[in-house]
C-alpha cells in the first residue's frame, strides 16, 4: 500500500448508489477512508453503516447535465470535503452502456447525454479535483474503464467510443506531470451488475455479441462487484497505481 496507511484519506465516487459503485463506498469506507458519493439519487442506508469507519456523504447531482454539474463546481463542497486530507482519491465509476445499436438506430439525445456522462463528467470532476487537491502530496484519480475501450465490439460504438476517451485522457494527463498526481484508467473486468442486465435484454440484432455475456453469466463466469471493488480499491491505493495510464484489474 503506498505511503501511510494512516493517513488521513478522502475519496469521491460517482455513481455510488448500486453495483460496482456501491461496492467501492463500501471497501473504501472498510479501509477507514471518507467518501463522498455523487449521483442522481441518495442511497439507501445500510444497516450496519455505523460499524464502518470511513464517514459516508452523498450529493445528489445529475452527472449527464454538464451544466449542473458546473454549476456544483463552481460551489465550494468539493473543497472542503478534502481539506485536512493528507491523500485525496477521485474514482470515475458513473456511467452508461446506452444506447446500444449502430448509428441509424441511435437518438442524438441519447448520444448526447452518454457523452456526458461516460466523458464530459468524468474529465470535468479530474480537473476540479486537481485544482481543489493543488497542495497534497498523495492525489490519485481512477477512471473506471472496460474492455471495450480497448476492444471494438458491434453495438457499443458510443459506449467504446466513450470508454475510450478516458483511456487517452489518462495517457495525456500522464504527460503533464502534474506534481503528487496520479491517474490509471481501469478496467475492472465483466462485473454482474445492472448494466450486465441491461446487456442481457439488448435484442441481439442491436448487440450481436448479447448471448456471449448471457452465457457469462449462466456459467458463473462474472465478478462479483465486491470482488471487483476489493481489488480496484487495493490497486488504488498501492505503490503501483498510476506507474501505467491503463490497467486491467485482472491483471495487476
Amino acid at each position: 500500500m503506498a505511503g501511510n496507511a494512516h493517513l488521513v484519506t478522502r475519496a469521491i465516487v460517482t455513481g455510488h448508489t448500486r453495483g460496482l459503485g456501491a461496492a467501492l463506498v463500501e471497501a473504501l469506507r472498510e479501509r477507514g477512508i471518507d467518501v463522498l458519493g455523487l449521483a442522481r439519487s441518495r442511497s439507501a442506508p445500510r444497516p450496519d453503516a455505523a460499524a464502518l469507519p470511513g464517514r459516508f456523504e452523498q450529493v445528489e447531482l445529475d452527472l449527464s447535465d454538464s451544466g449542473a454539474l458546473a454549476q456544483w463546481l463552481a460551489g465550494d463542497t468539493l473543497a472542503a470535503f478534502v481539506a485536512g486530507a493528507e491523500r485525496a482519491l477521485l474514482v470515475n465509476n458513473a456511467g452508461t452502456v446506452a444506447p446500444i445499436g449502430p448509428c441509424a438506430v441511435q437518438q442524438p439525445a441519447d448520444v448526447a447525454r452518454a457523452v456526458a456522462l461516460n466523458v464530459a463528467a468524468p474529465l470535468m470532476l479530474s480537473s476540479a479535483f486537481s485544482r481543489a487537491t493543488a497542495g497534497l502530496n498523495d492525489r490519485r484519480i481512477a477512471h473506471i474503464s472496460s474492455g471495450a475501450a480497448r476492444n471494438p465490439y458491434a453495438g457499443w460504438n458510443i459506449y467504446c467510443a466513450t470508454k475510450a476517451a478516458l483511456d487517452h485522457h489518462a495517457r495525456a494527463v500522464a504527460l503533464d506531470g502534474e506534481p503528487a498526481l496520479r491517474m490509471a484508467s481501469v478496467a475492472p473486468g465483466v462485473v454482474d451488475t445492472d448494466m450486465q442486465g441491461e446487456i442481457r435484454a439488448t435484442d441481439e440484432a442491436r448487440f450481436p455479441q448479447r448471448e456471449r455475456f448471457a452465457e457469462m453469466k449462466r456459467a458463473g463466469q462474472l465478478t462479483s462487484p465486491k470482488e471487483a471493488a476489493g481489488k480496484l480499491v487495493d490497486y488504488l491505493l498501492s505503490e503501483a497505481f498510476g506507474q501505467a495510464p491503463t490497467a486491467d484489474i485482472r491483471s495487476v
